[in-house]
């Protein structure tokens, strides 16, 4: 007969653990082992710790719910501590003091999952909560925790009914990442702990420069997923860290697929034939819920839109529903373009940069003949002939010609920049058959001297020409042709013909005029040229409006001009301003902000000091009307301050860990305190004197329990 799931011995109240998850997990795994359920302690512990590692598993009302499968494990085991110091599982409402440990034989398919989602459901009833926080001896917690795991089952039809509503507050999946995607899912009818049918779901985030709404995304599709029994989700994260694609298998079985995008999906093709559910990265991140909803609901509809089969079929009618609008499409190509050309600009801005700081401000002058005519065992002295006439440089020896090596370096990272956009954008829209007449159209935008503009025109109208090739119907024999030969022939023909015989000069022209206007800003035209731009970098936060500035600043940073480069920095200083001013503003005045968005305040200054705008998020999100405004004012102060003062930047990101690429320096970060002065004033006065419902209701709580003692 089997023993219980849990037992007093498995109970651990008012402990006294270190301050660490892993020590947390590593003492529940001891208990475990203790009572004779686990083979060894440090083999469960990891494997809970790795599950951990790839999903936080908190829940509501300070309370984490770590759990794994492990060889280590014998049987179904659940262990439990009220811990008398709480530990930041990051969950949402603060440190958590309760935690359960839920630990699976390796081969104890759901089993793990059937007990989360019980405890799920009941750990959002106030009654079980509080037997949980008051009980005095361990055998009242193993009676009220048996009592919730070993419910009977409803019913069927009921559980399919209510299935909806319960899965939206409480319940358990297995989310895993793509680094545990290996784990061996069921075949066949597939049931949540509830009854219903469980709906396998991949999901693919990716956000233009990939470095925080793909993640945060991921993160709360994850979360929201491990509130439900009705869903196993996979996701897959697009971002600048190393991406870990999805297993096929995991792909295969999936009954339905989520993009969360802001760029085009790498390998869509991976995908084809699944029912699909498309938005932007931020829809993910505000609604994760709907999204899921959504995504079962088209699992379960036989003309779902689903996603096409390859990317040069995607104009056919059949696939018609699996597109986005053309105004959506075009502006996530674009956006791919972006994401992909910034390396290009960051790499090649910073060893400009580091150019200048080794070999004086005049190596621009002569890094040419200084790189060719010269080497490490024949170094140059402080006159070197340029062009037939001998210069004088500031410096000489081994600083000038290292000098001249990165500076040659970054000029040629530089010179793919308009490439690369064109080149992704033209992938974007029409798979790696795009890429060869994308690139090609870039350079020839660059030698008629269209820049960036031309370089966004190239880049569309390749990736529409391929298109179009690729959706002709040809004979089988010359099918294997097309995307090698056929397609990049002429599509790169169409687009060097239309450059140089149509398009090329006017092109060019707007890009001069462009140019002549960025550099005829002086005065209080350069300070309301940097007011917008802070207004727009602070209006959403990463969203749209917000990526169209960081395009014109980065894209702008081509042509390697001084108002290219003061645009730059004010457009990367008016982002640093939102989250270090709100986490000031938290530090200053705690009681104007909930719990979470204390916690959240510890953080954010970094991700404000490296140029992540997205540490605002959660501050925006949960009280937009009054952290807005405050922060497009801070940026607005910031982006005035340092367009007149005419700090220029070469990097495009970075944030005050490049301070080689931004000049004066000093100027740059007096900008900076600036605006996260204003900003955190703005947002403190707004919640002092119009506070939000959440505080007003925390506040009075807090009255409350204040007064029941005087009361007594």
């Amino acid at each position: 007969m089997a023993s219980e799931i849990i037992t007093a011995d498995l109970v651990a109240l008012d402990a006294h653990f270190s301050d660490s998850v892993d020590s947390v997990i590593t003492e529940l795994a001891t208990l475990v082992h203790s009572t004779g359920r686990a083979t060894e302690v440090d083999g469960l512990a990891q494997s809970a710790i790795e599950r951990e590692s790839k999903g936080r598993t908190d829940v509501a009302g300070q309370v984490a719910i770590p759990h794994c499968r492990s060889a280590a494990v014998t049987e179904p085991t659940l262990a439990f501590a009220r811990l008398a110091d709480g530990v930041d599982f990051s969950g949402p409402d603060g440190d958590a003091n309760l935690v359960f440990l839920i630990a699976a034989p390796e081969g104890g398919g759901k089993a793990h999952l059937k007990i989360l989602s019980k405890l799920a459901r009941a750990l959002v009833r106030p009654d079980f909560l509080e037997v949980l926080r008051t009980a005095q001896r361990p055998e009242e917690v193993v009676e009220a925790v048996l009592g919730v795991v070993n419910a009977e089952k409803r019913p069927k039809k009921q559980a399919a009914e209510t299935a909806g509503s319960a899965g939206a507050q409480a319940g358990a999946t297995a989310v895993t990442s793509a680094a545990a995607a290996n784990v061996t899912n069921t075949t066949g009818a597939r049931e949540s702990a509830s009854g219903a049918a469980v709906t396998r779901i991949v999901a693919v985030t990716a956000c233009p420069t990939g470095i925080a709404h793909t993640y945060m995304a991921a993160d709360a599709l994850t979360q929201n997923a491990d509130t439900r029994s009705d869903i196993e989700l996979n996701v897959e994260t697009q971002g600048s860290a190393n991406q870990e694609p999805l297993p096929s298998s995991v792909i295969e079985t999936a009954d339905a697929v989520i993009f969360a995008t802001d760029v085009g999906v790498r390998d869509r093709e991976r995908f084809a034939g699944k029912p699909v559910i498309e938005s932007g990265v931020k829809r993910a991140i505000n609604e994760p819920g709907t999204m899921l909803d959504e995504a079962v609901a088209a699992a379960q509809k036989p003309n779902a839109r689903k996603v096409s089969g390859t990317a040069a079929a995607q104009s056919s009618d059949a696939e018609e529903g699996a597109k986005l609008g053309w105004g959506k499409r075009i502006q996530q190509a674009i956006m791919t373009g972006v994401s992909y050309m910034v390396p290009f600009v960051a790499a090649g801005g910073l060893l400009l940069a580091l150019g200048f700081l080794f070999g004086g401000a005049d190596v621009a002058n002569g890094w040419q003949a200084i790189t060719t005519n010269y080497s490490p065992t024949n170094l140059p002295g402080n006159a070197v002939e340029v062009d037939g006439a001998m210069m004088e440089f500031q410096r000489s020896g081994m600083m000038l010609y290292l000098g001249a090596v990165l500076f040659a370096t970054g000029q040629a990272a530089m010179s793919f920049i308009v490439a690369a956009l064109s080149g992704y954008i033209a992938f974007a829209l029409a798979g790696r058959p795009g890429i060869a007449p994308g690139f090609a159209g870039g350079a020839i935008a660059v030698l008629l001297g269209a820049g960036f503009i031309g370089g966004l025109v190239t880049g569309l109208i390749a990736g529409l020409v391929a298109m179009w090739i690729g959706s002709w119907k040809v004979p089988r024999w010359l099918g294997s042709l097309m995307p090698v030969v056929i397609i990049p022939l002429f599509a790169t023909l169409v687009v060097g013909v239309l450059m140089y015989m149509l398009l090329g000069a006017p092109l060019a022209g707007i890009m001069e005029g462009l140019q002549n206007w960025l550099r005829s800003m002086t005065g209080s035209s350069a300070v309301l040229l940097g007011l917008i731009l802070g207004l727009m970098m602070c209006f959403d936060l990463g969203g749209p409006v917000n990526k169209a500035a960081y395009l014109f600043a980065t894209a702008g940073l081509s042509t390697g001009d001084q108002a290219s480069m003061e645009i730059m920095a004010a457009v990367m200083a008016a982002g640093m301003v939102p989250p270090i001013a709100l986490s000031l503003a938290t530090f200053i005045r705690k009681n104007l902000f909930t719990p979470a968005e204390q916690e959240n305040g510890k953080s954010a200054w970094l991700l404000g000091l490296s140029f992540v705008s997205e540490g605002a998020i959660p501050f925006a999100a949960a009280d937009p009307f009054r952290v807005i405004p405050a922060m497009m004012a801070g940026g607005a102060v910031t982006g005035a301050i340092s367009m007149g003062m005419g700090v220029t930047s070469r990097a495009p990101h970075g944030g005050i860990f490049v301070p080689f690429a931004i000049s004066p320096v000093g100027s740059y970060f007096l900008a900076i305190i600036a605006g996260v002065v204003v900003s955190a004033i703005c947002v403190l006065a707004l919640k002092q004197f119009w506070p939000n419902k959440a505080v007003r209701e925390a506040a009075a709580k807090d009255a409350a329990a204040q007064a029941e003692p005087a009361a007594a």
